[in-house]
């Protein structure tokens, strides 16, 4: 796996180090002794990771947006960084169909001032854009799509992360290759873990029942995601990063990261093994609704992980009910008000113990 080796005082940069992953991410890189400058606007939440963790009291934190392309420029030119791993973004479905000209502005146009800013700072060598599992062209397959299937995108959500991998594809092959910039894309799918509070997704909804007791309307029980640890892309995208770094043959393009194919469930099977994973002192009330008014969204999605399995050596290291007991485990310790930054470091060291030990 990625060592702290490497990581140790490399010089790196983090747009997006507020939001559910980011923090994760950053709390990681701290971990493993990285020199971070976060970019990003604050957390999109309150409460948040970030401010839960204690995030920011570790790295270098500047306020701005992705979409003020001189602003970010000189942030990162300040910066000097060696690596850059691009995770701002906009990134619900549903809020893509209320604001989606402001999703394509984030995730289209802030994607190609992060890259324009990379090709004006000389330090940079590797760049991880992290997009999404959604910028394939869904067609209810009921195999795992590959890194060279087409993509595509039926609501604005999808279509901007895979218009982002375009322009990502774009720039790499007009300007940053020849710079000797490698530029790789990391599509997860779908992540869980402790401290994410984003409205609409499943898990906290969960939790914010429990909280308020109140009653949790499931809108698509039998949809079909992978589920993974949010550790587990991470781990990827830290391990592609550093090869990427080292510039080995191959890096370059697109990855897949997700689950085996135990994590492959319906919402319905997620959210009641959620329900069970620990020992919720009130456990949410739960209806399975309709989807008939709502929004589409596709009803089947899964990856095809052997791309990062066999150029990589990465693999899931944790299964769906662990994942689940370790987010459940996360949500009671915050529910009792404990020290959250522990609660999240002592997770992080035990998934490192099952990479190191795989």
């Amino acid at each position: 796996m990625s060592t702290s080796e490497f990581w140790r005082n490399r010089r790196v940069f983090v747009t997006g180090h507020t939001g559910f992953k980011g923090s994760w991410l950053a709390l990681w890189l701290s971990h493993a002794g990285a020199r971070t400058t976060g970019y990003a606007l604050p957390p999109p939440t309150d409460p948040s990771l970030f401010e839960l963790a204690g995030v920011g009291a570790h790295l270098q934190s500047m306020a701005g947006d992705i979409n003020d392309a001189g602003r970010l420029k000189s942030t990162m030119q300040a910066a000097q960084p060696e690596v850059v791993f691009h995770l701002a973004a906009q990134p619900l479905v549903r809020e893509s169909y209320a604001q989606p000209t402001a999703t394509f502005a984030t995730n289209v146009m802030g994607t190609v001032n992060l890259l324009e800013a990379v090709r004006q700072t000389p330090s940079v060598r590797a760049v991880i854009v992290v997009t999404t599992d959604k910028c394939y062209d869904n067609r209810e397959w009921v195999y795992g799509y590959r890194e060279t299937d087409p993509l595509g995108g039926h609501d604005p959500y999808s279509a901007s992360k895979a218009a982002a991998e375009i322009a990502t594809n774009a720039w790499r092959s007009s300007f940053l290759d020849a710079a000797g910039v490698v530029v790789a894309t990391a599509r997860a799918g779908n992540v869980i873990g402790g401290g994410d509070f984003a409205s609409d997704r499943l898990l906290p909804d969960f939790v914010r029942a429990i909280e308020r007791n109140a009653e949790l309307e499931i809108r698509y029980p039998e949809a079909v995601r992978p589920w993974q640890f949010v550790l587990e892309p991470l781990h990827g995208y830290l391990e592609l990063a550093e090869r990427a770094y080292l510039r080995e043959p191959g890096i370059a393009g697109a990855w897949n990261f997700g689950p085996d194919e135990g994590g492959v469930r319906t919402v319905r099977q997620v959210i009641e093994r959620f329900a069970l994973a620990t020992a919720w002192r009130n456990p949410a009330r739960v209806c399975f609704g309709a989807a008939t008014k709502q929004p589409h969204e596709a009803t089947l999605l899964k990856l095809d992980t052997s791309k990062a399995r066999a150029h990589l050596a990465w693999a899931p290291r944790i299964d769906l009910d662990e994942t689940l007991a370790l987010t459940a485990d996360w949500y009671r310790a915050w529910l009792a008000r404990t020290d959250m930054r522990s609660v999240s470091l002592r997770q992080l060291e035990r998934y490192l113990d099952r990479a190191t030990a795989c």
